[in-house]
């Protein structure tokens, strides 16, 4: 994996802390970071999400440390930041149907949490820029095809509403604070170290998880919504080049995605071929608070940031499978 650089600068150069890096997406920043010989990569995680088994290749590198801890202590987030240059804030309680079940928690680590990143970032010496986590959440009921960033419709989840109250606390605190944050609307990310397991888990290892297993797995409604997914690797991409790029992006909220969409119908059949299986999906009822279509225009991320994305969604596809089969 990361075989292609996205960064120009000497990364030895800088210190850079990933909250939530024991998660999915944190910690293929860290490998990524570490890999390209960042001077340190320090994760901040309490592991209610996260995963050891995620960090276990890198406790014995020089440039990595852990800090356990949680984000809901103010405290807490200002030691994480101290020496660092850049803050990748990854640490959220994601998933729709959670929200639903306990809003109050979901509203405790998403918006209380990241409340405190910002107060300690604002009151950091030495931090830079903080680019967080947003979601495609926050685009709600808007019908509209493709995603623009500019136009949002009502959240349809407690979810959605902490992911958009996180773009306001931001973009408030770039205005009476000078603060420096860019937010990352993520389109249904995949890719290895995502975890088939529990109550939430994301669509995609469920189904590597079922054909794996050879059990029928199960899709919410009709399967024909719509999804732009998008593969790990263009997410990471998305973050190192936000770390560094330049100050018109500066307190702006971009969509990382694709730019393709298919159905969830098409996603099982294109596992389903590739892992030669003749499993039937079971399909259920429509899940609560979930969008019907969704797919991203990615021409500001293409100009604010460079981001263009490297792998498709079949590449990725198959790169997941292959490692999720090892």
């Amino acid at each position: 994996m990361y075989n292609h650089p996205h960064h120009t600068k000497d990364l030895s150069e800088f210190s850079f802390l990933i909250t939530g890096g024991a998660g999915f997406i944190g910690s293929n920043l860290v490998e990524y970071l570490l890999k390209y010989k960042a001077k340190k990569v320090r994760v901040l995680d309490n592991f209610s999400n996260g995963h050891r088994k995620n960090l276990a290749p890198f406790h014995r590198h020089p440039a990595f440390e852990l800090m356990e801890g949680d984000i809901r202590d103010l405290e807490t987030c200002k030691s994480a930041m101290e020496n660092m240059d850049y803050v990748s804030h990854q640490a959220a309680l994601g998933s729709v149907p959670r929200s639903i079940n306990d809003p109050a928690t979901t509203n405790d680590v998403n918006v209380s949490g990241f409340l405190n990143m910002l107060i300690a970032l604002k009151e950091s010496p030495t931090v830079e820029r903080m680019v967080y986590a947003a979601s495609s959440s926050t685009y709600g009921d808007s019908k509209a095809l493709p995603k623009v960033e500019d136009t949002i419709g009502k959240p349809l989840s407690p979810y959605a509403v902490t992911k958009y109250v996180n773009e306001l606390y931001a973009d408030v605190f770039g205005t009476t604070y000078n603060t420096d944050v860019i937010g990352l609307r993520y389109f249904n990310v995949f890719g290895p170290k995502q975890s088939p397991d529990g109550a939430y888990a994301a669509v995609i290892p469920l189904f590597m998880q079922a054909l794996k297993d050879d059990k029928s797995p199960k899709i919410n409604g009709d399967g024909e919504q719509t999804r732009d997914f998008t593969f790990i690797d263009n997410v990471v991409q998305a973050n190192v080049k936000s770390f560094f790029a330049s100050q018109e992006a500066k307190n702006e909220v971009f969509n990382v995605a694709c730019g393709e969409r298919i159905t969830i119908n098409y996603l099982w059949e294109s596992l389903r071929i590739a892992a030669n299986s003749e499993l039937k999906p079971i399909h259920g009822p429509k899940r609560q608070g979930d969008v019907r279509d969704s797919l991203a225009d990615i021409s500001k991320a293409k100009n604010l940031l460079g981001y263009k994305p490297i792998y498709s969604v079949r590449e990725g596809l198959k790169i997941t499978w292959d490692k999720f089969n090892t």
